[in-house]
Formats: C-alpha cells, sequence, structure tokens
C-alpha cells in the first residue's frame, strides 16, 4: 500500500480486510511485524489521540517513530510557498519534509484545514502538496477535508458494538462549538458511514448543510453499498430510530472563510447539545458517538 488518504480509495473487500487485520492484532498482537521499521510523523497541527495511537501502535508492533512538530522541536516550518522568510519559521516544508521521510520507512502528515478558502480547503491542496514532497508510504492523519484514521477506527468500534450496517441509521448531528471547526471529521465520517451500508442523515441547521461534493461523494458511496445519504433539519424525524448519534461540529459553509460572521451566525444553536431528550426516539440499544476531543455540557 503507497498511500492511506482517503477511505473512498478502498474498495469494501480491502476495507473489511484492513477491519479483520486489526480485530486479529488486538487479539493477537505480531511483537515482530515491524521490527526494524521506522514511522516518521510529522504533525502540523495539535493531536493527542492520533499522536499517541500511532508511537503506541508502532512500539506493539516491533517498530519505532519519531515525531516532529513545530511547536514541540523546532523554531516553525513555513508551508507557503513564494515568500521571504524573513519571520518566525526557519525552515521550509520543501526542505523539511524531504529530510525528515528519508528517516522513515512511511510518513504519517497532520495538517488541519485553513478554513479561509472553501474550495482549496475541498481540494486539499495544501496537503497532497505536502505529502508530494516524499515518495514514501504516506498516511493521512488528518487534512482539510479528510480524516480516515478517525473513519476506520470509528467503523471498526460500530462492528465491534454489532451495530447494523445495511438498515442501520446513522445520524452524523452538528453540535453547538464556541469555535469554527474544520470539515474533515464530517467529511470523511458520512462517507464512512454510507461505505458501511447504513442510512445516513446529516441533521444540521439551516446554513451549516455539508457542501454538496462532500454529499455527492457520500451519496455515490451509498449507491455501491445499498445504503442512503439524506440532509435535514427536522431533529425529530432524523433521530427517529437512530442507532447511532454522531455529535461533531463544523464551520457555517454560508460563512466559511469568515469567522466572526460564522460566531454571530451560530449564536443562539446553543440547543444543539446532545441531551438525553434526543434518545427518546432512537432505537433501545442506541450509541452516541464523538470523535473527541468533546467540551462537557457544550457539545
Amino acid at each position: 500500500m503507497k498511500e492511506f488518504n482517503d477511505l473512498g480509495d478502498f474498495q469494501l473487500e480491502e476495507v473489511a480486510a484492513l477491519l479483520e487485520l486489526a480485530k486479529r492484532l488486538e487479539s493477537n498482537p505480531e511483537p515482530q511485524a515491524l521490527a526494524g521499521k521506522v514511522l516518521a510523523l510529522l504533525f502540523l497541527s495539535p493531536s493527542l489521540r492520533t499522536l499517541a495511537s500511532f508511537q503506541a501502535a508502532m512500539v506493539r508492533l516491533g517498530g519505532g517513530s519519531f515525531v516532529i512538530s513545530p511547536d514541540m522541536s523546532i523554531h516553525g516550518l513555513e508551508t507557503r510557498h513564494g515568500i521571504v522568510m524573513d519571520g518566525v519559521a526557519a525552515e521550509h516544508v520543501r526542505e523539511a519534509i524531504p529530510v525528515i521521510a528519508s528517516y522513515g520507512d512511511a510518513i504519517g502528515i497532520r495538517a488541519f484545514a485553513q478554513r479561509e478558502d472553501l474550495n482549496v480547503d475541498l481540494s486539499d491542496r495544501d496537503f497532497n502538496n505536502l505529502k508530494n514532497l516524499c515518495d514514501i508510504p504516506r498516511i493521512n492523519m488528518e487534512s482539510a477535508i479528510n480524516h480516515p484514521c478517525q473513519s476506520l477506527a470509528d467503523w471498526k468500534t460500530m462492528d465491534d458494538l454489532n451495530v447494523p450496517q445495511n438498515g442501520g441509521k446513522f445520524v452524523l448531528s452538528w453540535a453547538y462549538h464556541p469555535r469554527a471547526l474544520p470539515l474533515a471529521v464530517p467529511a470523511a465520517t458520512v462517507q464512512m458511514a454510507a461505505m458501511r451500508g447504513m442510512d445516513v442523515t446529516v441533521l444540521r441547521p439551516e446554513g451549516f448543510e455539508l457542501p454538496d461534493q462532500v454529499m455527492k461523494k457520500a451519496q455515490d458511496a451509498a449507491e455501491l453499498s445499498g445504503g442512503s445519504v439524506t440532509e435535514t433539519d427536522d431533529r425529530a424525524a432524523a433521530l427517529e430510530g437512530a442507532n447511532i448519534i454522531y455529535a461533531k461540529s463544523w464551520m457555517s459553509t454560508k460563512h466559511y472563510g469568515n469567522v466572526p460572521a460564522d460566531a454571530e451566525f451560530r449564536r443562539g444553536l446553543e440547543d444543539w447539545c446532545v441531551d438525553e431528550p434526543w434518545f427518546d426516539t432512537a432505537a433501545d440499544d442506541a450509541r452516541f458517538m464523538h470523535c473527541l476531543p468533546v467540551r462537557r455540557g457544550v457539545v
């Protein structure tokens, strides 16, 4: 495998094989499977679970890893092209990434959306520019519009909990958050649930619709798996019979790139906070999911 960038790049049979491998390694670890291998981890954005899980996995499989992060170990990395580097950043990614990659057998890269231009973020331009600076196998640890490792883990979680696939109802609900958050997790999540064959409902207030490109990609996946994808602001209808209520906030696509306008627009939406009544009409064994970190009492 040269690249793990998008769950949608894989056939359902390939995803099933990855999930089976994860299940097998969970039950029967192979402490020498990656002996002598090194995973380079470039975190241009903060992380807790992704950082910890990747490093722990390499240790458990007999390999090693190292972390490069501007906030932790170096004096800043410049990602913009065609500028005079007379600011804080001491090194450009064009030099840094090839060096980092030369010490690893594979590289994981995490770089959040800039949230300035929706079309730029939808194209994943910045992440693609970064990963194309090296030729070793690459792992997307979250980009502007994708988080495939999170989605694969969520898929496995639902399998472990025996959540129905075809016929199961998955509700991705927008949730209030004081900050304008990226689209990566919601975009990846709706696609994952659609690939799994579930009936997916995106529940959100008016103005927080997912981009047409994201919905079309999920709907295409649903056609192949036997699932469905819809979008609504009708909370009662969306939550009825839900097997999964997955809460996640994201920036208003109506005011994308305009943080003050987004903040004003979401004012008054504090009641979009998942609470016990949300489960009144859900399936009896409904589960709540969140990618974390979660702001308790807010989301």
